[in-house]
């Protein structure tokens, strides 16, 4: 009889940590591993225009802006918060949402785990409080459609129906979003721990 070699539930990072996948320890989350991931992680399937993928990186940090604009009160962790919504892609990817429905709840059930884990390393409330989850998923919808329509090849009147937003953006955030364009991965890498640094000091 053969040994098996035994199934392996954990990614090596470059930080040398390794991540238990189904039993996640906040000690084992490196921002840096989060930056690296996120900046290299394709949103849209990849399915964008320009020499770049759109990364999960550059969303992010486009949903902070959009929550900062909207809600200039918030508490620094809050703002963190909505940086690090999608954090848990930088092991997991970004799956469309029509394949995560597929695939059912276990995966989502996966996703919040991981991502309450990321929340705990750095200090960032769990749960959320809803009031303030549901505004990041509101500046979520609103970067989706901005995205979907500059970069994803969606019709205006097709990004209403499923990103359909009436929201008044300061006009300087607007222009931005308007001329949306995919970046580098090490610019954007370097874009979200700028950002994560800045906060962080807020605190």
């Amino acid at each position: 009889m053969t040994n098996a070699t035994p199934s392996r539930a954990w990614q090596r990072m470059l930080s040398g940590r390794r991540l238990d996948l189904l039993d996640p320890s906040p000690e084992d989350i490196a921002i840096e591993d989060i930056a690296h991931g996120l900046a290299r992680v394709a949103r849209w399937n990849g399915q964008t225009v320009g020499d770049h993928a759109f990364s999960v990186a550059q969303h992010v940090l486009i949903v902070e802006d959009i929550c900062h604009a909207l809600h200039p009160q918030w508490r620094t962790e809050y703002r963190l918060a909505a940086l690090l919504h999608d954090a848990a892609e930088y092991v997991i990817g970004d799956l469309i949402s029509p394949f995560k429905t597929a695939i059912g709840l276990d995966y989502k059930a996966f996703e919040l785990r991981l991502l309450d884990a990321i929340y705990r390393r750095f200090s960032v409330p769990v749960p959320l409080p809803e009031d303030i989850a549901g505004a990041i998923k509101h500046a979520d919808r609103i970067a989706a459609y901005y995205e979907a329509t500059r970069l994803a090849g969606f019709a205006e009147d097709e990004a209403h129906i499923y990103f359909s937003h009436d929201e008044r953006l300061p006009p300087a955030l607007a222009a931005r979003l308007d001329r949306l364009e995919p970046a580098a991965p090490d610019l954007t890498q370097k874009d979200f721990l700028a950002r994560f640094v800045d906060l962080s000091s807020r605190r």
